[in-house]
Order: structure tokens, then C-alpha cells, then sequence
């Protein structure tokens, strides 16, 4: 990946900052390998933290450095780049009122610590291990993407290769998350969730003051742009951003990465009851749209800055990149290292709870079932060594990815990877809430149809010949996979084991 031309030599003083940051990350994880005794307590954290804590996580989670740096590229973006994302945030919201509803009790009626153990009551280890492994698969992918393009700014700063960049920050963040748990990761995200807002809130009052005009300047500018506009109400389903796409892709979407996904779903298995955990999920909707806005807004105000002629920017660098050249460009010492730093804690608390999620569902449906003799002592054992080789995994995928180089938004092709698979198995969640029987497999062969269904629209947006646009990916998975399961088990009974 070039960086248009752009170099940067870090102060000292933001070095300093940064590097105390990772140590301090580390050090959590330290603090918090002393009190595992099984994997309840690596995986669930004996399911005594407040619904706060379980909040903050949720929506550290999701904010990856994807949010931190693609989401202001989006609203940047000269070729019609606006506020529209924030139909999406819309539907991320109505889809974890349903959640809230719908899926949540389901996982307080019993002692698990993966989602897709909910499954095997309904159907059995094969719907289990399926569905478990789409997300095992899928979180790898998207995760190792995410890694990239945090890897992609440390070598914007460091002029380090891209194969150190995504190694330091790989390896960093398996080491607290192997040592630490499910402890370190929910604390680490509340300090990570503190830094990062507290990182772009500097930043984009820093920018706003550089505009000529300051927020005068910013709204005149950016509405005679176009840049403002929030409703699309286009009906062309190969429009990505649209009031359609956002509030029923969006629902769809988001009860799927928040209902039926191993990452979300641990977060509310960490809370006290199943009100706590209503109330962090519900309201984590609301923190997530307006931490949408002002990531966008700073998109908006980038591109104002450098629209005014007081900022010059390579006519080849990519969106996504803005955001960073301005940090450490524009940025006076000291805070350039503090917004760094937001940078990274979006990337490793995102990157965390990816992990220790994985693991969790590794051990929860494969191991465990298969090895029910084994001491809480080995299962404490395995789940580390998972955590580890899932680290390596996502590493992988992100030198992968450096090498292949797409032109594409990374946030598109993260969310895109996600809805392939996320709602084929909100589909077989939905199934499961059903009173009347269900075949096992009526429901794999369901949920391979709604595999091939979405597949047949992801085909040729990935060779730039949009039909429809991502967001859709998770309602059609859905409704293919409950159709065809549906179909499949009213016309042929003895399909069934």
C-alpha cells in the first residue's frame, strides 16, 4: 500500500504517549490472569459486571479503527460522500430493540457461554457447529481486514514495513488478550472506549478551528457541498446508503451481528441478569449513532479544510486515509501521540473481543462437546492456546489483504464480509424461537440455500457490478434461509433424522 507520497517522523513526546498506552494494555491483562480459575471466568467473567461495563464494551467492539478512519473517509469522499451512513445507525438501533425483544431471554435460560450452544437445544451439534463456525470464519476474515487498516496508519507514522506495522499490533494485542480474559477485554475497552472518544473529540475540535470561518464556515461549506444531506430516499437497491437500506438492512443487519454473533452475544452473557443486559444492549444504539455522527462530521469537516486551499492533499490518497495524514500533519505535539493512541485502542478492543470470542465458541462447540472428560484446568489451557492461534489467523488475513490491495472502502468490504454469513444464522435463531418442530436438517439445507442465495448477489458487487448493495446481504441470507427451512419442513416431514 502506498502512501501517496507522505512521510511522517513522530515526536518523542507522542511516542512516549503511545508506548505507555500498549504497556498499559498489557499490563490489564496481567492484572487479570491471576483470578481465572475456569472458563467461565476467561470467557464470561463469572457473569457478575455491570451493565455499564457491558455497554461501554459493546460499543467498543464495534468501533474498530474501520470507524475511527473509514467512516470519516466516507463522509470525505468528494465523488458524494455525505451523512447518509446514519440511516444505517438508524436500523443498528431498531434492530437491537428487536434483539432486546426477541433473542436476549433466550440466553439467560441457561449456564452458556456461546450463542450457538442455543442452537443445539433446538436442533442439534451439527446446526450447532455450522453456525458456529460461519462466525468463527467470518470473524477471522473481517477482524484481519480491520487489522490492516490499523497496521496502514502505524505506517503512515513510523514508515515501518506493512508486515511490522501488522505484526506489532497483532502480537500486542493477542498477548493481553491471551494473558487477561474476558476481564482484560472489558476493562481495556472501557479504557480504550475513554481514549478514542476523547481522541476524536480533540481532533475534530482542532479541525474545526483550522477551517476559515469555524463552524459557520464548516455548515455553509459543507451544505453548499451537499455534504449535510442525511435521507437518500432512492429505491435503487444498489445504492449502499439509502433510508431502505439503512432502517431494514440495517435491522437486519444488526440483529444479526448483535443477536445471533459470538462477539455480542458474550458481552450480554457477561451481565447479571437478563435486564442489565437489555438495557447495555439498547442503549449502546444510541451511543453508536451518535459516535456515527461525529466520526461523519469530521469527514465532512476534512473535507471543507482542505476544499478551503489551507491544506493540500495528494490527489491519489485514498479516503481512508485523510483522517490519518491530518492527525499526525495538523495535530500539535503531544496530541498527535493521544490520537494515535485513540487510533490503536478502536483497532485493539475490537480485535480483543474478537479472540477471546472465538475461542470462547471454539471450546464451547467443538471441544468441549467432543472432550466432556477434561479438567476446567485443560479447558482453561486450550482456550489460551485457541486465542493464540486465532491471533495468527488474523494476521494472516491482514498481510492477505495488504498484498491483494483493493481499491475499495474498508468499511464496505468489513460490513460486506459480515453480512455474507451473519444472517444465514440469524435465520436459524429465528427458527429456534419457533414453537413447532424444526428438521435439523431441513435447517442446514436452509441455511446452504440462503448461503448460495446471498453469494449470488455478493458475486457481482465484488466484480464491481453492484445489484444490490451490502446492507441487503443480511435480510436476504435471513429470509432465504427461513423460507427455505420453512418449505423444506412442511413438505417433506421425514426429512428429519
Amino acid at each position: 500500500m502506498e502512501n501517496a507520497g507522505f512521510s511522517y517522523s513522530l515526536h518523542l513526546v507522542d511516542l512516549v504517549v503511545i508506548i505507555l498506552y500498549l504497556a498499559a494494555s498489557t499490563l490489564v491483562g496481567a492484572m487479570f490472569r491471576k483470578g481465572q480459575k475456569d472458563i467461565h471466568t476467561y470467557f464470561v467473567g463469572d457473569r457478575e459486571v455491570s451493565w455499564l461495563l457491558v455497554l461501554v464494551s459493546i460499543v467498543a467492539t464495534e468501533t474498530s479503527t474501520v470507524t475511527f478512519l473509514s467512516v470519516p473517509g466516507l463522509a470525505f469522499n468528494p465523488k458524494g460522500g455525505n451523512l447518509t451512513f446514519l440511516q444505517l445507525a438508524l436500523g443498528y438501533l431498531i434492530g437491537r430493540v428487536l434483539i432486546a425483544i426477541v433473542l436476549l431471554p433466550g440466553y439467560f435460560q441457561g449456564q452458556y457461554i456461546s450463542a450457538y450452544e442455543v442452537l443445539r437445544n433446538k436442533f442439534d451439534a451439527r446446526v450447532q457447529r455450522s453456525a458456529s463456525f460461519l462466525f468463527i470464519l467470518t470473524r477471522t476474515i473481517a477482524d484481519g481486514l480491520r487489522l490492516f487498516l490499523t497496521a496502514l496508519l502505524l505506517q503512515q507514522f513510523t514508515q515501518w514495513s506493512m508486515p511490522a506495522s501488522i505484526l506489532t499490533m497483532g502480537i500486542i494485542t493477542v498477548v493481553y488478550t491471551y494473558m487477561g480474559g474476558m476481564q482484560a477485554v472489558l476493562w481495556t475497552d472501557c479504557i480504550q472506549f475513554l481514549i478514542y472518544t476523547l481522541g476524536a473529540l480533540v481532533a475534530g475540535g482542532l479541525l474545526v478551528s483550522y477551517i476559515p470561518g469555524g463552524w459557520n464556515g464548516f455548515f455553509e461549506a459543507g451544505s453548499a457541498a451537499g455534504k449535510l444531506t442525511l435521507i437518500d430516499l432512492s429505491t435503487d437497491p444498489a445504492i449502499t446508503y439509502t433510508l431502505w437500506t439503512g432502517v431494514i438492512g440495517g435491522a437486519f443487519f444488526s440483529m444479526a451481528s448483535h443477536g445471533a454473533d459470538q462477539i455480542m452475544v458474550q458481552r450480554y452473557l457477561c451481565a447479571r441478569n437478563l435486564n442489565h443486559a437489555r438495557a447495555a444492549l439498547v442503549t449502546s444504539g444510541v451511543v453508536v449513532f451518535l459516535q456515527f455522527l461525529l466520526f461523519l462530521l469530521i469527514g465532512v469537516g476534512l473535507y471543507v479544510y482542505s476544499q478551503s486551499g489551507a491544506w493540500q492533499l495528494p490527489a491519489d490518497i485514498r479516503n481512508d486515509q485523510v483522517f490519518g495524514r491530518f492527525i499526525v500533519e495538523k495535530l500539535p505535539m503531544g496530541l498527535v501521540g493521544l490520537v494515535i493512541a485513540s487510533v490503536l485502542a478502536a483497532a485493539m478492543s475490537t480485535l480483543s473481543s474478537s479472540l477471546n470470542s472465538s475461542a470462547s465458541a471454539a471450546v464451547a462447540d467443538f471441544y468441549k462437546p467432543l472432550r466432556p472428560d477434561k479438567s476446567e484446568v485443560q479447558y482453561l489451557q486450550v482456550s489460551r492456546l485457541l486465542t493464540l492461534i486465532f491471533g495468527i489467523a488474523q494476521i494472516g488475513v491482514a498481510l492477505a489483504a495488504w498484498q491483494i490491495d483493493s481499491p475499495r472502502s474498508v468499511i464496505d468490504q468489513v460490513l460486506s464480509v459480515a453480512g455474507l454469513t451473519t444472517g444465514m444464522v440469524l435465520g436459524l435463531f429465528l427458527l429456534g424461537i419457533l414453537k413447532q418442530p424444526i428438521s435439523s436438517n431441513a435447517a442446514l439445507l436452509g441455511m446452504f440455500f440462503g448461503f448460495c442465495v446471498v453469494m449470488a448477489a455478493y458475486i457481482p458487487s465484488a466484480m464491481s457490478k453492484p445489484i444490490v448493495a451490502w446492507p441487503w446481504y443480511a435480510p436476504i441470507g435471513t429470509l432465504s434461509t427461513l423460507v427455505m427451512t420453512l418449505a423444506l419442513n412442511a413438505f417433506q416431514p421425514k426429512i428429519a433424522e
